[in-house]
């Protein structure tokens, strides 16, 4: 296990944190949470009938978990009221509202935590990225001033000089497909804000792209160039520069010679993709080339944390995951 990971595990047992993972239907959740439990990282709020539990958790110590039946839990109705509440403009029912989050465990999940009887969600074992957003879109919203949710992966690489140790973060590989100037300006200061609590280090943010300086001219260029200035102007004390090409962001010889006068060029521990096919390819080609451990997708710009797993997820993964979602919401008071 990398040192990034262990000290998140150790920062999540200082003040630990209640996390709801909704998946009870799947084995890794629970061979999760007996790792959590044992090893103190957080407390552990499962959702599942006692069919799914017998039926998913034969053999593993999970006896530390609160396991909670959503058809029988005295706490159900409040629950559902406020999902009444807070839907109520879009015209929800009290009975759509029960179909949804008793049929539905990740709407459940979000509304404890709305209720503020838990602190965070892991989901996405076994549901895809949008089952797992939309929830939290609906009951939980964007943090206040936040223009958008985007997902990143922290990247630990072996035996690697560059990047803060061979840490990084890339971003967005997981969620925002095409972002335009605007987004892709606010996915760098998020992604700078999650590399400064994650890895307790000062982020310097590339904006990557196939050109460097102005050594390409294509539309998709202007759009890093553009993204670059708006962040730039709303991030004043940012180290952040671009359009760079990859090896001006995080290799210090390329660095010097492509973009001489930059502050960023060669520097780099926040790589901002210009679109998700190239971020979600390249964290990909580092996590399998150069046996990088890849930590996410993390969730960023949500009001609390909840976040998705890979769907082919290890149970150490979502350990992982947990880990982190507890740091970042020791980060929300």
């Amino acid at each position: 296990m990398s040192n990034f990971l262990e000290r998140i595990k150790e920062r999540a047992k200082q003040d630990k944190k209640t996390i709801v993972l909704p998946e009870s239907m799947d084995r890794r959740t629970w061979e999760a949470a007996e790792i959590i439990l044992k090893e103190d990282i957080a407390n552990v709020i499962i959702i599942g009938t006692p069919e799914e539990v017998e039926a998913n958790s034969k053999g593993l110590d999970v006896s530390k978990a609160t396991v909670i039946n959503p058809f029988t839990y005295e706490k159900t109705e409040e629950y559902l009221n406020l999902f009444v509440e807070l839907r109520k403009s879009k015209g929800l029912t009290y009975e759509q509202a029960k179909e949804t989050a008793l049929g539905d465990y990740m709407y459940y999940a979000c509304l404890m935590v709305k209720a503020g009887d838990a602190d965070g969600v892991v989901s996405g074992a076994c549901h895809s990225t949008a089952n797992t957003l939309r929830p939290s879109l609906q009951i939980i919203k964007t943090k206040p001033g936040v223009k958008l949710v985007s997902a990143f992966f922290v990247m630990v690489v072996p035996d690697c000089e560059y990047g803060a140790n061979g840490t990084f973060i890339f971003a967005d590989s997981g969620l925002e497909q095409n972002p335009d100037p605007e987004k892709l300006a606010a996915i760098a200061a998020c992604s700078a804000e999650s590399f400064e609590l994650l890895a307790e280090s000062e982020a310097i943010v590339a904006m990557l792209s196939h050109s460097t300086k102005g050594s390409a001219k294509h539309a998709d260029v202007d759009k890093v160039v553009e993204a670059t200035a708006i962040c730039k102007a709303n991030n004043p004390n940012l180290k952040v520069d671009g359009e760079l090409q990859l090896d001006a962001a995080i290799v210090p010889s390329v660095g010097s010679s492509k973009a001489p006068d930059s502050a960023v060029a060669g520097k780099a521990n926040v790589l901002v993709f210009p679109d998700l096919d190239a971020g979600n390819i390249g964290y990909k080609l580092v996590q399998r080339l150069a046996k990088a451990e890849a930590y996410g997708p993390v969730t960023q710009g949500i009001a609390m944390p909840i976040n998705d797993l890979s769907r082919g997820c290890s149970a150490e993964d979502i350990v992982g995951v947990v880990a982190i979602t507890c740091v970042q919401a020791q980060a929300q008071k």
